[in-house]
């Protein structure tokens, strides 16, 4: 009659120890697959580990430690794709402050040169009133070179203008494809993994 009672109990024993054990190797397969980077799924830990999957989703201590570690997983990528969206953001970002810096720059060159000749269009009519014809002359040629100045700043001022707007558009075409690899990102983390038959 006691051996009944007994072989039960020691039933009970090396079941718990067997458990303790899974548990034990569950653990280590999750430090592992964190140190070499590894995708942290169910079906990844239970090959590591050298368990069933059914075991993961069925014990309760071994479903929490799962859980702990995918959302940890999942927390890091997270991160790391935050990080590298805001690297390629800030790229862009200087890139189109950069020109258009530059396009003020220009847009104020082309001001001034135009105020001036302006100044000396003024200068060149009176000056054809009391000057000599050689002085006209000198004149007018120094008129044309600043014609030929101003015509080569807007075209300068065009070219920037084209380089902002590829610029900008890289930067919306980065945006837009970020958001897209995010997005399948969270719906690959989101499939749930196939249940391992026994």
């Amino acid at each position: 009659m006691t051996s009944g009672p007994t072989q039960t109990a020691a039933a009970i024993a090396a079941r718990r120890r067997q458990t303790q054990e899974k548990l034990t190797r569950i653990k280590a397969a999750t430090s592992q697959l964190r140190r070499e980077r590894g995708r942290l799924t169910v079906r990844a830990l239970a090959d590591r580990a050298g368990v069933s999957a059914t075991f993961l989703y069925e014990n309760a201590e071994a479903r929490t430690l799962v859980q702990q570690a995918i959302t940890a997983s999942k927390s890091r990528h997270d991160q790391l794709a935050q990080d590298t969206h805001d690297q390629i953001e800030a790229s862009w970002r200087e890139r189109a402050l950069n020109a258009e810096a530059e396009l003020t720059r220009t847009q104020k060159t082309v001001f001034d040169q135009r105020q001036q000749i302006g100044e000396l269009m003024g200068k060149l009519r009176d000056a054809e009133q009391m000057v000599p014809g050689e002085s006209v002359q000198a004149i007018k040629v120094e008129n044309t070179t600043l014609k030929r100045r101003v015509q080569q700043l807007t075209r300068e001022h065009r070219s920037l203008q084209e380089r902002l707007e590829g610029a900008r558009s890289n930067n919306r075409f980065a945006d837009k494809r970020i958001a897209d690899l995010e997005a399948q990102i969270l719906e690959l983390q989101q499939t749930p993994e196939p249940r391992k038959p026994q």
